[in-house]
């Protein structure tokens, strides 16, 4: 009979995770906890892992949400580790939000709010007030206005959706836009040229770009400059993509009218012109189950059968089972490690049934299904060789142990 494995998975938890998503890892195989020794994985939501001692144990990280800022990843790689992160599961969430920031900001909700708190006497007297005051309020409707989206991911997409459905005009950019992307959005969006074309021609611009390198304080003092006087931004991103001072200063400048954002600042707390939310982009029901369930089918596919969809760091690659032996290997992409690995294989008198080989940027990674059982020598073998970060022996799992 076929080798199957009685092996039993350790998750530790960093944070509260939906019981939607932890009911996806089959109870006879996992045990999970927040205060388990050795896991074989994390799951975590915002818990920065920064600063913290990461057990040998560990062999993949799964992040209930898009943004890996609080994992170092770099780190990871070193280790051979996957990253997983659950992008789209949670883009509902924030476009609702997106649209709530443009009318909260559009119908100037906030100063009218605290006006209105503000109001006393009789219910004739407050009506008074309220009739000499609501004119200091007056905004403006969203159609026919111009939403410039930088990012057209899948957030960026839902929310150029819903802004065409409000009668708006949308103007997106996005150099790095996937030919699936590109698909799902709706010809009715205007390409723009460039960043600064896109901010010349739009009253509501919103972000929705990853933190990185090429991308922090996109938004400065240059860009700014370019804006349509009294613009509404948006930023349910990441607050490392606007330049504060920058923002303070084009708001001085009447370039920006109001700038909405999910990341509570010292700098700009108070100010009449900023609204600030507490993080509350995927602040949903139904967001936080569909990012728990996400990550952990990710987690079990890849614990089981090795195979990788939606990580930071490792290319996404997935192969059928076509035998109950198989083999994952992660490695620096340099050359002839697949030449030493099926060597070391053939040497073992294991015949390769089927392979496949991904990378990308420095990482590459390798699933190998076998004929016949691996000895525990072999993978010691392979996990020696140099350039070789992590081996792993993947039999089937038995279905009722």
């Amino acid at each position: 009979m076929p080798e199957r494995a009685n092996k039993t998975f350790r998750i530790l938890t960093l944070n509260h995770i939906s019981p939607a998503g932890l009911k996806c890892f089959p109870a006879n195989h996992y045990q999970i906890g927040d205060d388990l020794v050795d896991p074989d994985a994390i799951l975590v939501r915002s818990h920065n892992m920064h600063q913290m001692a990461l057990p040998q144990s560990v062999i993949a990280i799964g992040r209930a949400g898009a943004g890996t800022n609080n994992i170092p990843v770099a780190d990871m790689n070193l280790r051979g580790i996957p990253v997983f992160n659950t992008p789209g599961a949670n883009a509902n969430a924030v476009k609702e939000l997106v649209l709530a920031g443009m009318l909260i900001a559009a119908r100037n909700l906030i100063p009218a709010l605290d006006f209105a708190k503000g109001l006393n006497g009789d219910n004739t007297a407050r009506h008074q007030q309220a009739e000499e005051g609501k004119k200091q309020f007056s905004g403006i409707e969203l159609p026919g206005r111009t939403l410039g989206i930088i990012g057209l991911g899948e957030i960026g997409r839902l929310v150029a959706e819903a802004a065409l459905k409000l009668g708006m005009k949308v103007i997106g950019f996005d150099p790095k836009i996937t030919i699936e992307g590109a698909w799902n959005l709706s010809s009715e969006v205007k390409k723009a040229q460039s960043i600064e074309d896109l901010l010349r021609h739009s009253h509501f611009i919103t972000l929705h770009v990853p933190l990185l390198d090429t991308t922090r304080q996109l938004i400065n003092e240059k860009s700014i400059n370019e804006m349509k006087s009294n613009t509404i931004l948006l930023n349910f991103s990441r607050e490392g993509i606007v330049n504060e001072d920058a923002i303070l200063a084009g708001i001085e400048a009447h370039k920006i009218k109001y700038y909405v954002c999910d990341f509570p600042s010292q700098k700009l707390q108070h100010h009449h012109a900023v609204i600030t939310l507490p993080h509350l982009g995927a602040s949903t029901m139904e967001a936080e189950q569909n990012c728990a369930v996400m990550v952990a089918n990710q987690l079990t596919d890849y614990l089981q059968n090795g195979n990788i969809t939606n990580t930071v760091n490792f290319p996404n690659i997935v192969m059928e089972r076509e035998s109950p032996y198989r083999v994952a290997i992660a490695n620096a992409n340099v050359p002839n490690i697949l030449g030493q690995v099926s060597t070391n294989m053939a040497k073992a008198g294991l015949n390769i049934h089927t392979m496949t080989n991904k990378s990308r940027g420095e990482m590459a990674y390798t699933l190998v299904d076998v004929d016949s059982p691996v000895p525990q020598h072999v993978i010691d073998e392979l996990t020696a060789i140099s350039g070789v970060l992590m081996a792993r022996y993947l039999p089937v799992l038995a279905e009722n142990s």
